[in-house]
């Protein structure tokens, strides 16, 4: 400890209080001994911290999928990030359903983590009650809860916005959303914050809403594919397309060609994730990039603000994570 302290050019104690996850060190300096400690490769003993402050050391994350990029992804991130703060994280799959997301937050499932990182898909609005408790927990994802919560959302209406704008602006206007949803002004899932979006983006540009061209379907590759193919034989004139995921875009563009049409010079695909595999298609696909590791820094302040007591129990917050377009050839004029 005293290496590492002499390296950062602190003190032995606040090196001390940065291992043991006090609140009241300044970022900066929290940094700059995160940063001497991974050069000089220290190894905190985690087992005796948590045995002295009564801790188990571990992290849970619930998520729908695993094996989903962007599960996969931020999985990663908060793995990275829970390590670096002395953290292990556990991964346990919901599967995208309503009792096993409330399974998770059940009292004996909580007594093995010091906190919890919950992705809920299918939770409702007034579920939030469940959620809030002496537990630490952060809700992650896609969707926001108006109660009161910690959690950290992506800006998805902002996200739909930008994609569905982009086409317009490369000369779209007979635009599809895959995915998508007309809901209610309470509703909070994916399909239709980011439809609301769309829908905005439309008015700015005084193009009439077609409701024929909103598709809800699963998505998933296939559930992409069968509902483009739908739009494609159903719409006359479809020269976009908007997908609410990445995964729903790559079988969007595989059902185009196999109506015998191009992308992008028939029909522009705008996806929303911004995958690994987005760049790697042919033709690479443009989509909607979440700030993911900005929404993974801000997941773990926030869980271990509230696991070392440094935020009062009616302190809620909720991060909203910046978006932006990746504009690559799939949309291409």
């Amino acid at each position: 400890m005293q290496d590492v302290a002499r390296h950062a050019g602190v003190s032995v104690m606040t090196v001390s209080n940065v291992v043991n996850d006090h609140p009241h060190v300044r970022a900066a300096t929290r940094q700059k001994v995160l940063d001497a400690i991974a050069e000089l490769g220290y190894h905190v003993n985690t087992t005796a911290r948590n045995l002295r402050q009564g801790r188990t050391g571990v992290i849970g994350l619930a998520v729908p999928e695993i094996d989903r990029p962007y599960y996969g992804l931020l999985a990663s991130l908060l793995i990275e990030r829970a390590a670096a703060r002395g953290y292990e994280l556990v991964i346990e799959q919901t599967s995208a359903e309503r009792d096993r997301e409330l399974t998770s937050v059940t009292r004996s499932r909580l007594r093995s983590y010091d906190g919890l990182i919950l992705s809920a898909v299918r939770l409702h609005d007034h579920d939030a009650t469940l959620l809030r408790g002496e537990f630490p927990l952060v809700v992650l994802g896609e969707r926001s809860f108006s109660e009161p919560l910690d959690q950290v959302v992506m800006d998805n209406e902002r996200g739909g916005r930008l994609a569905t704008a982009h086409l317009i602006a490369q000369g779209s206007r007979r635009i599809g959303v895959i995915g998508g949803r007309l809901g209610l002004a309470q509703e909070i899932d994916v399909s239709t914050t980011r439809t609301r979006g769309y829908v905005a983006a439309l008015a700015d540009a005084g193009i009439a809403l077609d409701e024929d061209l909103v598709r809800f379907t699963e998505l998933s590759y296939e559930g992409g594919r069968e509902a483009a193919a739908r739009l494609l034989t159903d719409v006359e004139g479809l020269d976009g397309l908007f997908c609410v995921t990445d995964v729903a875009a790559v079988g969007a563009m595989r059902a185009v060609r196999d109506a015998g049409r191009t992308v992008p010079g028939d029909v522009r695909v705008v996806g929303f994730d911004d995958v690994a595999l987005a760049s790697h298609l042919t033709p690479s696909l443009t989509s909607i990039a979440p700030d993911h590791a900005a929404m993974a820094d801000a997941t773990i302040d926030l869980l271990l603000g509230r696991i070392d007591g440094s935020r009062g129990q009616g302190d809620y917050r909720t991060f909203v994570g910046p978006v932006e377009l990746i504009a690559r050839e799939s949309s291409a004029s």
